[in-house]
């Protein structure tokens, strides 16, 4: 019988929208592979040329309801680090220029999220995680399984869930996870400890038993003889189990035996039985034992060392032999995995070096762009594919928040802005002067599909300028989408809501800002056939947007950069990463000039350099270049 948790809030069923994806980004090559094979592409034939991984930016919730469609019942392993109930869940340390440190505050996505999760204490955080849960079961094969992370606050909680939702027949282990030595908390036991619950999808479920090497004290403890030779074993019964075996007479000792008489001779003509005691035993040599099998109590995988190469600054940053454990233990090569909270992207990086498919997504705008990194640091990445969530439905978004509600945000919005409100239009919210003013919503990025749907109604009413306020902004959006309001005869123009409307003390709206996006100057050189990309400077657009912690880490522009790519023939309106250069902890330095590009044939060719800020916002620059 599997009980039931019950809350205020809990959901009769959950929605299960589907939403299309828009790719955004394309990586064939990873640096480490660039490198070290001097610029060969990699590709091929076979499967790696044509199953791309995905890497998602998006709410989970939206983005398993419309993996469903493809992905219904075809993944492998489920594994997931959601929130402990913690300041920590969107907290990040961010290394500025040559090795300054700063702590990154969560984004506006982020910090809606945070209440959504906890805005009702553990109800909200129930239904958060139920239905996420309820998409996980939906997305698993039939032999697959989920392993969900969690700490001792949450953990009573997430069994009663992963219980009612996978059935508690189906429930494999509670591992208990030592992830730290020592730890303090006043007025109780240290906490040093994380659980990690392992369910199946059913009852026939893939998994491969792992073993583990001896303990040192194991060893010292168990391996007490050593033989001539050198070798260690240790000494096992032969007595059969109730004392049903062959009867016979061995070293002067007659008695029901676990082996026949005619084994115990060979072995014995072997030296693998010891009758130095009076009743003959096994002996079992060390060098031919696999090790132990790997039990509930993880005590020996050790957490990630401060000064470790895969420390990426995220406070709940798992360490990548975990998850190696956990892959080998529950998947194979060519099985999909999917890690719907992945952070700084340690699921994807070990499922890549152990050669299974990988699906991640994260909300943070940040996690996407440091699990890239991650993954071109990986010598023969295979091709992924970074997406977005092209359509967020603001009608729905608009009923589920109320009429009254969504025209209360717009109009508090456009009173920031110094705007009146307008009627009477879908995608136009008010009038600033000669121009029109959209707002985008708080909880979505304004995306691609929407700014095409505004250039429509403007292009309908005969309208031909507008500023774009917003929040958040789809990957890639910047200077492609100004281009393509200019190709239809239109002034679209993005400015940044900046985070003092949300605080109470900013009641005069002279007070606030609205900024420009950042700023890139750069050159495109040529010589013959081939082109390559100068950064010459790059700004965020207002010093207020920058923390003074960080102003003073800052000697020079090109510090506010930590990663940037270029496609050097932008043509179909997805971004081809054909080159990158990002900072490293062990190499913080940051090339400005791309590797030369040679290009086919004579003609006029568009290139799109994509910079990534030190704080993960990214932010595009369209150039073009005649090849002669």
């Amino acid at each position: 019988m599997t009980v039931r948790l019950e809350w205020d809030g809990k959901p009769e069923r959950v929605e299960r929208l589907h939403l299309p994806f828009q790719t955004v980004e394309t990586i064939n090559e990873s640096r480490a592979t660039r490198e070290r094979n001097t610029g060969a592409l990699f590709g091929g034939e076979g499967p790696q040329a044509t199953e791309r991984n995905l890497l998602i930016w998006g709410d989970n919730k939206l983005v398993m309801s419309s993996l469903l469609q493809e992905y219904a019942g075809e993944v492998k392993l489920v594994y997931i680090d959601p929130p402990f109930a913690t300041g920590d869940d969107f907290s990040v340390q961010v290394a500025v220029g040559g090795g300054g440190i700063i702590d990154k505050e969560p984004s506006i996505l982020e910090e809606h999220a945070y209440r959504d999760t906890w805005g009702r204490g553990y109800e909200s955080y129930l239904t958060m995680m139920y239905e996420r849960l309820a998409l996980i079961h939906e997305l698993l094969s039939a032999d697959g399984a989920v392993y969900v992370h969690s700490g001792t606050t949450v953990n009573h909680l997430l069994r009663s869930l992963c219980d009612e939702i996978f059935g508690s027949d189906n429930f494999r282990n509670e591992i208990v996870w030592k992830r730290f030595n020592f730890h303090a908390d006043a007025g109780r036991f240290g906490r040093v400890t994380d659980r990690l619950l392992f369910y199946s999808r059913s009852p026939e479920f893939s998994f491969n038993e792992l073993r583990v090497p001896f303990s040192e004290e194991y060893v010292a403890d168990k391996f007490t003889h050593v033989d001539e030779k050198g070798r260690r074993f240790r000494l096992s019964d032969l007595n059969p189990p109730a004392g049903r075996g062959p009867v016979y007479a061995f070293n002067g000792v007659t008695k029901a035996w676990r082996i026949s008489e005619e084994r115990m001779l060979a072995l014995d003509k072997e030296g693998r039985i010891y009758t130095q005691s009076k009743v003959a035993q096994l002996k079992r040599y060390l060098d031919e034992l696999e090790g132990q099998a790997v039990h509930e109590l993880w005590d020996d995988v050790s957490p990630i060392n401060p000064r470790a190469a895969e420390r990426l600054g995220y406070p709940t940053q798992k360490p990548e032999s975990l998850l190696e454990r956990i892959i080998t233990a529950s998947s194979n090569e060519g099985d999909l995995v999917l890690d719907c909270f992945a952070g700084s992207g340690t699921t994807p990086a070990v499922a890549e070096k152990l050669g299974r498919r990988w699906i991640a997504c994260d909300l943070g705008r940040f996690a996407i762009h440091t699990t890239r990194k991650r993954l071109l640091n990986i010598p023969d990445c295979r091709p992924f594919d970074i997406q977005n969530l092209g359509a967020y439905e603001r009608q729905r978004w608009q009923i589920e928040s109320g009429n009254g509600a969504l025209r209360a945000y717009l109009d508090t919005i456009l009173a920031f802005y110094n705007a009146e409100t307008v009627e009477g239009f879908i995608h136009l919210h008010g009038r600033k002067a000669d121009r029109m003013v959209h707002v985008g919503a708080t909880d979505a990025p304004v995306t691609i599909d929407e700014t095409e749907k505004l250039m429509d109604e403007m292009a309908d009413n005969g309208i031909e300028a507008c500023d774009l306020l917003g929040w958040e902004w789809e990957m890639g959006l910047h200077d492609t989408i100004s281009e393509r309001a200019r190709r239809r005869g239109l002034d679209v123009r993005p400015r940044q809501i900046p985070r003092e409307v949300m605080e109470r003390q900013a009641t005069e709206a002279d007070a606030v800002r609205f900024f420009e996006l950042a700023f890139v100057d750069l050159d495109v050189r040529r010589q013959g056939r081939e082109a390559c990309v100068v950064l010459k400077d790059f700004a965020i657009p207002s010093e207020d947007l920058i923390p003074p912690k960080v102003r003073e880490s800052i000697a020079s522009w090109s510090d506010l950069i930590d990663y940037w790519s270029v496609d050097f023939d932008f043509s179909d309106e997805v971004f081809h990463n054909q080159w990158q250069a990002y900072r490293t902890r062990e190499d913080p330095a940051l090339a400005t000039q791309s590797d030369w590009h040679e290009y086919p044939k004579a003609g006029r060719y568009a290139i799109v350099v994509k910079i990534i800020d030190i704080f993960g916002n990214d932010t595009t620059k369209l150039a073009e270049v005649r090849i002669k």
